[in-house]
């Protein structure tokens, strides 16, 4: 609070202190204090022994804060003047020295593009695990045949295996947002002040290097009011939460006794407090809710951030809460996700009875009346036509007579009858990306590629 200003009203206190929701910054803070501190030493603003010093106080805040039972002061009003007090207390006067050539504005914008940069390689990691989870169930369940949906009625037949790993492709482009999250955030803001840089000539590529960004704003004033590396966070958190409130849903649908496809380790449900036979899919359930919660974080930002004039603005401040609980409800997921997916069990018998019923084979008719020359639209027709017949009678389309399937087209013989069989259904998808024992194969071997190219990439950025 400036000099010029009185003390500020108690209720506009409580509005403007983020201590509560921003003292998760404070390891983070930290680590840049101490390699702001070194940046401040190569050009002789402090000496070596007030560097020491500094560090070392540092290292003692550090320890303060975590210890079980810390509570900060009532007179802290974020966890960057938090740390400057408990530092004053630490080591005297010196303290002060810290502040030299940075910004409340830089220093904030720093550590959370630290959190944004430590949480994306935590967020790879984790998808990656859900992937290897996916692509093992995928590898064992390659040849168990289910029905395949769209608007949750029965389509075509698929291979289980082929199904799960659609989920594994899904996180893959996860991964990808998030890596560009990582990148976005790998640009350090230290240095750009409050908005026009700062007088101290510090060598800001030292200090980037030190804490572990790879390039350093080119713009002081775009870096001090840039928050787009938390909205690519952001971005990237709700659709994954997305994609696991697909395969929640799926999986709430699988496990429920008119479907049978499925069951969750009791470690992963709940039973219902006054129905002993039940088994609620809880975890499946929750990711399934947890979607929106994400996606609100967004746009959270995303309105604070609108329309605002450069460089800051208080509005600001509200980029944390909606980053925290992000990070938080979607790194839970994805971690209960992998536990959730080590311990299902698939029924092969009940998809199997699912994935039987002959009128899924109605597309596979139409495709052997097109190979007649039959144009698709009319032999689509014809197909609708049968089904109905068969509907109308209460009977199966393999048990439709030769007579019958000649009343609706000519070139409907025989050969009709062996394109109704489940195998002839799922092997005729030989086209690269279905359903096809060949192109599930090639499917599963280029998931392997890819689950390593990921790890690789996490390796490197690990190092």
């Amino acid at each position: 609070m400036s000099r010029f200003r009185k003390d500020p009203d108690l209720r506009f206190w409580r509005l403007n202190r983020s201590i509560e929701f921003d003292a998760r910054l404070a390891p983070y803070d930290i680590d840049q204090s101490q390699a702001h501190a070194r940046g401040l030493q190569r050009i002789g603003v402090l000496d070596e022994d007030e560097l020491k010093r500094i560090e070392a106080g540092l290292e003692e805040v550090r320890e303060r804060i975590g210890k079980a039972g810390f509570s900060f002061a009532a007179s802290d009003e974020d966890i960057h003047m938090a740390i400057e007090r408990l530092l004053g207390e630490a080591i005297g006067p010196l303290a002060g020295k810290l502040h030299t050539g940075r910004s409340r504005n830089d220093q904030v914008a720093t550590d959370v593009a630290m959190v944004v940069q430590a949480h994306s390689m935590r967020a790879i990691e984790l998808s990656r695990a859900a992937m290897a989870r996916l692509l093992e169930l995928a590898e064992r369940h390659r040849d168990w045949p289910m029905p395949g949906y769209t608007h949750l009625q029965r389509a075509q037949p698929v291979y289980l295996g082929h199904h799960l790993l659609a989920y594994f492709w899904m996180l893959g482009r996860d991964v990808l947002r998030f890596q560009f999250a990582l990148d976005s955030a790998s640009v350090m803001p230290l240095g750009s002040g409050a908005l026009a840089g700062v007088n101290w000539e510090i060598d800001r590529r030292a200090v980037a290097d030190d804490l572990g960004f790879d390039y350093v704003s080119a713009n002081s004033i775009d870096s001090a009011s840039n928050r787009d590396f938390v909205l690519d966070y952001l971005s990237a958190a709700a659709i994954c939460a997305m994609h696991l409130s697909r395969l929640g849903s799926e999986i709430v649908i699988w496990s429920s006794s008119e479907f049978g496809f499925c069951q969750l380790d009791e470690s992963f449900s709940s039973g219902s407090s006054i129905m002993p036979q039940k088994v609620n899919p809880d975890s499946a359930e929750l990711l399934r809710a947890k979607s929106p919660r994400v996606a609100a974080d967004y746009l959270s930002l995303l309105g604070a951030m609108h329309a605002l004039p450069l460089t800051y603005g208080k509005d600001m401040q509200e980029d944390k809460e909606p980053l925290f609980d992000a990070i938080e409800t979607v790194e839970s997921c994805l971690d209960a996700l992998e536990g959730m997916l080590a311990g299902i069990a698939f029924d092969r018998e009940r998809l199997e009875a699912a994935s039987g019923d002959e009128m899924l084979a109605a597309t596979e008719v139409a495709d052997l009346l097109v190979r007649k020359g039959v144009p698709f639209r009319e032999a689509h027709g014809i197909v609708g036509g049968l089904v109905r017949d068969a509907v109308e009678r209460g009977v199966s389309l393999s048990e439709l007579s030769e007579e019958e399937l000649r009343e609706r087209s000519e070139h409907l013989d025989g050969s009709f009858y062996g394109v109704l069989k489940r195998e002839s259904w799922l092997e005729s998808k030989r086209i690269e990306g279905g359903t096809g024992s060949a192109p599930l194969e090639h499917q599963i071997g280029l998931a392997r590629e890819t689950l390593a190219a990921v790890e690789e990439q996490a390796s490197e950025e690990q190092l």
